[in-house]
This record gives structure tokens, C-alpha cells and sequence, in this order.
């Protein structure tokens, strides 16, 4: 180690009994004097035991979800600097040291690995996962204004005040889009690093679902916009509601039936909703900013 910080390493598991030994030794060697810990999340095989066996401090967390798994780990583990990998061998370990020392060189309080795909095999990226990442990076980007290119990668390196500050409520894979939201929405320093991403260990599989996943980490997005933004989302559905209401007027102002018509009936309701949307959402805002500001409060009670 080039720094005398006190690093833990967080290694979430579900069944990868193949891959946790190489990839704990591989830490072991990469990062000396760091703590390991590999957190079971129900594993059926002989994970826990492979883990154990190469050197790493074991512990349990039996409602299944990754994203319970990395609440409990962040809870527990007391550290200056967080290292959160997978158990399947994808992520090139040796990294960790570079990403390390940017964050602490940089004084930064996120580093994501970008995952860049050696494709030595069909498996390795699937087409699938990488149209999802794809577009929900460019989503936070927009939404958020993040600066991560890979908001899905499970490769991170943590200060101790971001994962003491963060809020997590997600179960399962959507964890890391909740991480990469915090980030930005605290404005954060955040940096990343280049990393291969290669082949899982033989006989392993994937716990990502493309599709099952993929709408649990858009409703996840969908609700931090709607929680932490609510002066645009609700001031977009405003905007529409007025548009319809402007629609019905123009259609009112073309009929050439007396009295109330259809129109102006239609065009009323639309331009009430409107108003109440437009007043919810100026509402909210102003809670969201009290929460972002407790958040932030949080964040800046934690020693850096």
C-alpha cells in the first residue's frame, strides 16, 4: 500500500463459489494490509467456505438483493476508504490501487471503474447490459447532470463520509444508480478510472436480469427524479396539461355552437390541473432542497 488509510474491501456474493477464492487472493495481492470482507447473500454452493478459505472475513445477510447487501456492508465496516467489487472475477483487481490513490491524491469522495470490455467472449458485455447502461447513463447525465460514464459498474472506490451520507433504500441491482445520484445530487467531488472487464469464472452465471433489472433500475431513476426534482418533473406534466388545455381553447374558438361547449369545458379542467400541478411541484422543491440540504449537513459532520 502507498498510503497508510485504512482500507476495507466489500465483496457482495451470491453463488460464486468458482470465482470468490482467485478474486479474494487477488485483493490479498494487490492491496496488502487491506481488510476484506465478502458478504453472503444466500449462496446454495460452497461460496462462504471458498471465501474464508482464501483469506477473507465472512458475514451473512440473508434477505437476498444486492442492494440489501451493500446497506448492511455499509453499515457495518468501519474504514477510512471503501473498495465495493463483484464475486465473479470481471473486474480487474489490480486497478484498485490506482483508484485508491486518485481519490485520496484528488481528495475525491467517489471513483467508479469504467468498465471497458475485452470481448474475448459473446458473454463478457452483453448486448443487453450495455444498451441499458448506455441509456441509463445518458439519463442520470441529463436528469442529474453526473459526470459517470458507467453508472451501473459495481467497481467503486469510497470515502468513508459518501458511504456514512448515503441514504441507500434500493434491494436489489439498482444500488448503484441510487450511488451515482447521490453523488451528483450532493455535488460531490467524483473522478473515475479505466478498468478490463472480462470474462466471468467458469460455471458461474449472471444474477442481472436484462429485463426484470433493467425496469427495476428505471423505476429507481424515475423515483429520485420525482423525489429530488420535483419542480421539473411535475412542471413537465404541467407544461403537457397546459398544451392540452391550449388544444381545447383553439378547438372552442372554432366551434360555432353557443353556449358551453365541449371544448371549453375540457380546456377549463386541463388548465385547473395545470395550476395544481404547477403549485405541488413548487412545493416539493422546496422540501427536496431541505432533504438534499440534510443529506449535505450529513455528509460534511463525517470527518473527510
Amino acid at each position: 500500500m502507498t498510503t497508510s488509510a485504512n482500507v476495507a474491501v466489500l465483496i457482495p456474493c451470491l453463488n460464486e463459489e468458482q470465482a470468490i477464492g482467485d478474486v479474494v487472493r487477488n485483493v490479498i495481492s494487490s492491496l496488502p494490509g487491506a481488510k476484506i470482507y465478502v458478504y453472503d447473500n444466500g449462496s446454495t454452493d460452497g461460496t462462504t467456505a471458498a471465501a474464508s478459505a482464501a483469506g477473507a472475513i465472512v458475514r451473512c445477510e440473508p434477505m437476498r438483493g444486492k442492494g440489501n447487501v451493500v446497506r448492511r456492508m455499509f453499515a457495518d465496516v468501519e474504514a477510512d476508504v471503501y473498495v465495493m467489487v463483484d464475486g465473479d472475477g470481471t473486474y480487474d483487481i489490480s486497478v484498485a490501487q490506482v483508484m485508491i490513490d486518485k481519490l485520496l491524491a484528488e481528495k475525491l469522495d467517489l471513483v467508479t471503474g469504467i468498465r471497458i470490455d475485452t470481448k474475448t467472449s459473446g458473454e463478457t458485455y452483453r448486448r443487453g447490459h450495455r444498451a441499458g447502461n448506455a441509456l441509463f447513463t445518458r439519463a442520470l447525465t441529463k436528469i442529474f447532470r453526473s459526470d459517470c460514464m458507467d453508472v451501473l459498474s459495481g467497481y467503486r472506490v469510497m470515502s468513508r463520509r459518501f458511504i456514512k451520507s448515503f441514504p441507500t433504500v434500493a434491494r436489489g441491482f439498482e444500488i448503484e444508480v441510487e450511488m451515482t445520484a447521490h453523488a451528483s445530487l450532493l455535488r460531490v467531488p467524483t473522478g473515475d478510472v479505466e478498468t478490463k472487464y472480462g470474462d466471468r469464472a467458469e460455471g458461474t452465471v449472471s444474477k442481472l436480469s436484462t429485463y426484470r433489472d433493467g425496469l427495476r433500475i428505471a423505476r429507481a431513476l424515475f423515483r429520485i427524479f420525482r423525489a429530488y426534482s420535483p419542480s421539473r418533473f411535475f412542471g413537465t406534466l404541467a407544461g403537457f396539461s397546459g398544451l392540452l388545455a391550449g388544444t381545447f381553447v383553439l378547438g372552442a374558438l372554432a366551434d360555432d355552437s353557443s353556449g358551453l361547449s365541449a371544448y371549453t369545458v375540457a380546456a377549463g379542467i386541463f388548465f385547473v390541473v395545470s395550476a395544481l400541478l404547477f403549485s405541488v411541484g413548487v412545493i416539493l422543491n422546496a422540501l427536496a432542497r431541505q432533504r438534499i440540504e440534510t443529506l449535505r449537513l450529513t455528509y460534511l459532520a463525517i470527518p473527510a
